[in-house]
């Protein structure tokens, strides 16, 4: 493991062959459903694409807690057993890849304490860039952890706290830290979310009857038949209790929305900030077609997150899309491989092309990403193995060239082809016949014109170094805080 800016990254993780990007967690709540913990199941599974490492679900009665987390896919973690002792109308619930901690039971979500009024639950989505520096502190004063997880650093944080309530130790907390998250917070009488002031990541409200349901993504309501309401705004804080609903803006929004979130991470159903991240990979796919047009034969997608971006691009061109490539939805997890033959064979084993469409064709490949470039290599000396003729790269984002401080596990700059590499030498890289990253005006014209997601709204550090928060360098690397354009 590299530790590096607060957070791990994971080099022999999952699909350590597909140099792919990773979404830290995804999470979700029920208040005043009779079957929270049941709801909160089906909710996971439709968030399960933003954690397959552990799942985790603690439900409340109003005088007692019951929680249960494991490790794996949310399927592997609960059995009916499970659901049927987590009772109570009031649940919280996680799933987890982590970028900050190892992977084991302990830093499973929602983290269960002791509190000096009584239980607290906490589960979060995103990252902590200064929790290093929070946890170091801390340790200097006293506090002794239980886990290597960067949501531990805020119970601390709470406990610590002189405020009379929860809601205001809380808010004190939340002042202490910065980066991306989506909080929730669980008491025996109240339910807390809490999103960061540049809201990186998609955090959502709905209604279910007369319950409310918050998740990291809308997808996640359709999964349960509850109602979208709205989004949970940057820097907002909100709590349900017996008195219904309340709101404010602890603190001052500054709309820094993930970009990556509709290039890659969100599923094709769900609407982030009302916009359909289907329609606007869709819009991708389009702008890299008048960006980029080639003459070919076929288009096709690399599954999952590219296959919208794809249609656009042959809706485009008039380039017929066909199914190029298939992905094996039942691999499993693909650890480090004892030879390049086997490393290879693992590759087929997660994603096979379909000869008898790319064969003798000129094939144009669309992908959201190229990060490290080994998996575009492959792809594309399968697409040529399987008698493709030629192929032609098309990446739905500009290039990659900075790690992400704000809850993707990333390679370092030195691992991110893009920061060594020229386009030119990329493509040859990867041997593709020719190569295009989609320019940052057209990711955002393709968006959308949501009021809030103008250029100064979304956050493109990854592709321009332009990071809306402080980050701080691991000693490692450097002794300084580095101070990030805004």
């Amino acid at each position: 493991m590299k530790h590096w800016s607060g957070h791990f990254y994971n080099e022999g993780h999952n699909d350590e062959i597909f140099d792919k990007l990773h979404e830290e967690c995804g999470v979700f709540a029920v208040y005043g459903h009779e079957e929270a913990a049941n709801l909160c199941y089906y909710g996971l599974h439709a968030l399960q694409h933003r954690g397959q490492e552990s799942a985790g679900i603690c439900t409340n009665t109003g005088t007692a807690f019951h929680h249960h987390r494991g490790m794996g896919l949310v399927k592997e973690a609960f059995t009916t057993q499970h659901l049927q002792q987590l009772k109570g109308d009031t649940a919280i619930a996680h799933v987890r890849y982590s970028t900050s901690g190892e992977s084991k039971v302990e830093n499973a979500q929602p983290l269960v304490l002791k509190y000096r009024e009584g239980d607290l639950a906490i589960a979060t989505n995103g990252n902590i860039v200064n929790a290093k520096q929070l946890r170091a502190k801390l340790e200097r004063d006293g506090s002794i952890f239980q886990t290597s997880s960067d949501t531990e650093v805020v119970a601390h944080l709470i406990a610590r706290s002189k405020c009379s309530n929860i809601v205001d130790a809380v808010k004190e907390a939340l002042s202490h830290i910065e980066g991306a998250y989506a909080f929730l917070f669980m008491t025996k009488d109240k339910l807390i979310a809490a999103l960061d002031p540049g809201g990186f990541r998609p955090f959502s409200i709905g209604k279910l009857g007369e319950a409310f349901i918050f998740a990291s993504e809308t997808c996640a309501f359709d999964a349960i038949g509850a109602t979208y309401l709205r989004d949970v705004q940057p820097g907002e804080l909100i709590v349900m209790d017996e008195q219904g609903m309340q709101s404010e803006t602890y603190m001052e929004d500054k709309k820094s929305i993930c970009a990556m979130e509709y290039i890659y991470f969100a599923r094709p159903d769900s609407d982030i900030q009302q916009i359909n991240v289907h329609t606007a990979r869709k819009r991708m796919g389009k702008q890299l077609a008048l960006e980029s047009f080639v003459d070919a034969d076929v288009v096709t997608g690399v599954p999952d997150s590219s296959i919208s971006a794809a249609i656009g691009f042959a809706e485009q061109t008039g380039i017929p899309y066909e199914l190029g490539l298939v992905k094996n939805r039942y691999a499993g997890r693909t650890f480090i491989q004892p030879s390049q033959e086997l490393r290879e064979q693992g590759v087929k084993m997660k994603l096979s092309a379909v000869r008898k469409v790319v064969e003798g064709k000129r094939v144009v490949m669309i992908d959201d990403s190229i990060v490290r470039g080994t998996t575009s290599m492959r792809i594309v000396n399968m697409l040529r193995e399987a008698g493709a003729k030629e192929v032609h790269v098309r990446i739905t984002s500009p290039p990659f060239k900075n790690p992400c401080f704000y809850g993707i596990d990333t390679p370092t700059s030195k691992e991110l082809i893009a920061s060594e590499k020229t386009v030119a030498e990329i493509c040859e890289a990867i041997q593709a016949d020719s190569l295009h990253f989609l320019s940052e005006q057209s990711l955002i014209k393709s968006i959308g014109n949501h009021p809030g997601l103008e250029e100064h709204g979304m956050c493109l550090a990854c592709f321009n170094h332009q990071y809306p928060t402080e980050v701080y360098q691991d000693e490692s690397e450097s002794e300084s805080k580095q101070t990030c354009c805004n």
